[in-house]
């Protein structure tokens, strides 16, 4: 967690309460002349060639190399997950950097179109000054998502860490910025009032990660200038365990995507509609499992969740549930009291779709299991919501059908959301405007140029 004065922005391990130190807050009347940088870097920049740009971004990949581990202690430090996920978040980042960037090249890469009469080039070129608002539930892999296209592009970037995890998000910049010329990247730290600041700025695209309430206000003060933006924003995800699903693998996802990183991830199952002839059976399994998970600091050995990243997060999650037991709802693992910012992991039973915990995003701890008597109503029910970013189906040969059903961005049969490397990370309805990742979510951060001439010529 964090806390923010005038001048300087102070991190919090939320494991322990202790300071990890402070970074200075940019001032809001001086974002004016963060963007005088950012525009008086772009022209040299844009006029490198797409080649040029994905080399020198490249070369930040052994400086990077070098810091993953201090990196990814900062990543545990600073939002509480265990050693092991924040190790593993930067050291995925980093070891795939290169071909990510690789996957960007062709992506941005001019394409010809010839119908015998005009031949016509596609160029997809920068937008001009990108500002990047990031998440401090995934500090390290979600700001990458956004600055490397943009970059790529030719754009230039600004990018506003959450406060949160001021640190991890400056480190990430200082990387790249001992290879990138003076303005190409640069990083403001402050909390809403610098981040409505930028979006009202002098800037031509802005990507954010982060809720959809959030999103909302962004897209409509960007409106007023007709501003591009790419929204991934929260969900509700859920999962369909089918009567011929394999009940112990559909219980391990269950357990493990409900839980990690504390729930603290967007794509987080919230919701699960067990067919009822093995509802007890799962129900049981999940509990049992959930019973077992280890809570503390993630610093320590052996701890598999760590805490809340703040007392208003944890404080959110609670007045959920506790509203959800007085709706009706039935504790069959978890609800136990913790100290600090922690939040026992906890599974309901006994639910209806119209409980608000089965409606609002938890973004913690919690899985919520409800009984289904056929794939029709199960279909229904997790359809029954404005998000709609990830969801599962486990189960036998009509889990694909039955995936097919859902209004999703991304869907997992037997197995998480997540695509097969060069998909895009996508969401539907209010999970997302406009999406990044794959060939085409790279391209959401040019401006499609069209140059044609007679094939005559």
């Amino acid at each position: 967690m964090s806390t923010a004065t005038a001048t300087e922005l102070v991190s919090t391990n939320p494991a322990t309460g202790e300071a990890i130190g402070s970074v200075p807050v940019t001032p809001v009347e001086g974002i004016g002349e963060v963007f005088e940088r950012s525009h008086a870097a772009q022209g040299a920049w844009a006029r490198l060639n797409l080649d040029e740009r994905i080399e020198m971004l490249k070369r930040a990949i052994p400086v990077l190399d070098k810091r993953a581990e201090q990196i990814g202690a900062l990543v545990t430090a600073e939002m509480g997950k265990t050693i092991a996920e924040g190790m593993g978040e930067v050291r995925y980042g980093v070891d795939g950097l290169a071909g990510k960037l690789d996957e960007i090249a062709v992506a941005l890469a001019p394409e010809t179109i010839n119908d015998g009469s005009t031949k016509s080039t596609l160029y997809h070129d920068p937008f001009g000054v990108c500002v990047a608002i990031t998440p401090w539930n995934f500090p390290f892999l979600m700001p990458l998502q956004i600055i490397l296209p943009a970059l790529a592009a030719g754009n230039t970037v600004v990018m506003k860490p959450s406060e949160m995890v001021p640190f991890v998000g400056q480190a990430l910049a200082d990387a790249f910025n001992e290879v990138l010329p003076t303005g190409v990247l640069q990083i403001v730290h402050g909390d809403d009032e610098q981040g409505k600041a930028l979006v009202a700025g002098n800037c031509n695209l802005i990507g954010f990660t982060g809720s959809r309430a959030a999103g909302q206000h962004i897209l409509s003060a960007a409106g007023r200038d007709l501003k591009r933006v790419v929204l991934e924003l929260g969900g509700k995800d859920p999962m369909i365990v089918l009567e011929d699903a394999d009940i112990n693998a559909a219980a391990n996802f269950a357990v493990r995507n409900s839980f990690r990183n504390c729930g603290q991830v967007c794509v987080s199952t919230e919701r699960i509609y067990v067919a009822d002839a093995i509802a007890d059976e799962f129900e049981a399994e999940v509990a049992k499992q959930t019973a077992a998970l280890v809570v503390g600091n993630g610093s320590d050995d052996g701890v598999e969740i760590g805490p809340m990243v703040s007392a208003e997060q944890k404080a959110s999650v609670i007045a959920q549930l506790e509203q959800a037991k007085k709706d009706g709802a039935t504790v069959a693992c978890g609800d136990e009291p913790m100290d600090g910012n922690y939040v026992r992991p906890t599974v309901l039973t006994g639910l209806t779709n119209d409980m608000p915990i089965m409606r609002d995003e938890t973004f913690g701890p919690v899985a919520c299991i409800m009984r289904v008597s056929s794939d029709d109503q199960a279909v229904r029910l997790a359809n029954d919501t404005p998000y709609g970013l990830g969801a599962a189906v486990f189960g036998g040969e009509r889990a694909e059908a039955v995936a097919r059903g859902l209004t999703a961005g991304m869907i997992g049969v037997n197995q998480g959301c997540g695509g097969a490397s060069g998909t895009p990370w996508v969401g539907a309805k209010q999970s997302g405007y406009g999406y990044h990742g794959g060939r085409e979510g790279h391209r959401q951060f040019t401006q499609v140029r069209v140059v044609s001439r007679p094939c005559s010529d």
